[in-house]
């Protein structure tokens, strides 16, 4: 097989999130037995936007920017300079750290391609990458697309422990190796926990002493559940020309169908970064970009109020697994479960197939976010009602398929 087969291979994007086949009738090999138990069918791969209201004032944003027309719909190939001020403003106070929308901003096509973007910014052929383990399906296959070379680094994702229970031993280690830059997610995707400041604070002192750049993906950090805190990695002395920041309204906003993105970092990175995104994309949807004028700037108590309708969602989740004696650790941000399934008498990729068959629910296998053949990913931005009848099938199936 030629080398670009086997990067191509590596994408694998047949059990990503939101792409499964989703096969509705026939036989699985022998496994198509038992009844169809009933209910809604809900889709744990991604998020429903249509469970929750989208925020107030974006259609009307995005229907005056079609009015205004050519000088909206072209921007400079890094997003609209006046949008880019207005969000370097909020953000700078959110994050707890200036930013330059002019130097040190570009808006993308969502945050996925931020992601693509600052990895092809800052990994080449042979660079040594840190990822964690469990994160975000696309890490380790961006990492691998771009020819690096990946250090893994676990988190403690079954068991209630302060912070993310990163494992700091390891991450010194791999950074003494010659790692060059370290990707994370924070809240963690797929399991929603929140790295303390000590776990914070000890990643930028290490990146300063051996000059790593870190990626640190924010997608989820504005829907915090109670009694969490959060630390910005750009509030640290971690110096700023050795962060990139990626964020966007999505999920949490229910915006995720405009596919916007910002990612903010030093000015030559970004430079890479507009410089690709020239020739990938041109830009970020012009239209769409001026829905960004929304965010940070919702009605007061609308996000406080969004934040207590998931949180309800992910106790009555939690208790239902837990009840069922399935491991699960609570998230304290983002809309996200990892729940560790009991030992089954069929694989993972089969028992997925099997709940969207006879279950009517669709999950991600836990396999698309590391070695991690026994856990599988809801998100649970959902129908409060849908999902939790969702979650009483997902405990039926895993009796019913026990070893």
């Amino acid at each position: 097989m030629s080398s670009i087969e086997d990067k191509f291979k590596a994408l694998a994007t047949d059990n990503a999130p939101g792409q499964e086949v989703r096969q509705t009738t026939g036989n699985i090999g022998n496994l198509m037995i038992g009844d169809i138990l009933p209910g809604t069918a809900v889709d744990f791969s991604h998020g429903d936007v249509d469970a929750f209201t989208p925020t107030p004032g974006s259609m009307e944003a995005f229907l005056e920017a079609v009015e205004i027309g050519g000088s909206q719909a072209y921007t400079e190939y890094r997003g609209s300079a006046d949008i880019r001020d207005e969000l370097a403003t909020r953000l700078g106070d959110f994050t707890g750290s200036a930013i330059s929308g002019q130097d040190e901003m570009i808006l993308t096509p969502g945050t996925q391609s931020a992601l693509f973007l600052s990895v092809a910014a800052t990994v080449s052929t042979g660079d040594k990458v840190a990822i964690v383990q469990p994160d975000y399906f696309a890490n380790r296959k961006l990492v691998q697309f771009f020819g690096g070379e990946i250090y893994p680094v676990s988190i403690e994702y079954q068991n209630d422990v302060p912070g993310a229970g990163l494992d700091l031993s390891k991450l010194k280690a791999a950074f003494e190796a010659g790692v060059r830059v370290f990707l994370f997610s924070n809240p963690n995707n797929p399991t929603g926990v929140v790295y303390s400041a000590e776990e914070i604070r000890t990643i930028a002192d290490l990146a300063r002493e051996f000059g790593v750049t870190v990626i640190a993906d924010q997608l989820y950090s504005r829907l915090r559940y109670e009694g969490a805190t959060y630390t910005h990695m750009r509030a640290t002395e971690l110096p700023d020309s050795q962060v990139v920041t990626i964020m966007g309204p999505s999920k949490t906003e229910s915006l995720s169908g405009y596919r916007l993105g910002v990612a903010f970092g030093s000015p030559a990175v970004i430079e890479r970064m507009e410089k690709l995104q020239a020739i990938v994309s041109l830009r970020a949807p012009g239209y769409n970009q001026a829905v960004l004028r929304t965010w940070f700037n919702e009605p007061e108590g609308w996000m406080d109020e969004r934040i207590v309708q998931h949180q309800a969602i992910r106790d009555e989740l939690v208790q239902t697994f837990r009840g069922a004696g399935m491991k699960v650790r609570i998230p304290q941000a983002g809309s996200y479960l990892f729940p560790g399934l009991p030992k089954l008498r069929v694989n993972l990729q089969d028992f997925v197939r099997l709940l969207r068959h006879q279950a009517n629910v669709t999950v991600t296998p836990g396999t698309e976010f590391g070695p991690h053949a026994s856990n599988i990913r809801l998100n649970f931005s959902q129908d409060h009602k849908a999902a939790v009848a969702a979650g009483v099938r997902i405990v039926e199936m895993a009796k019913r398929y026990a070893a």
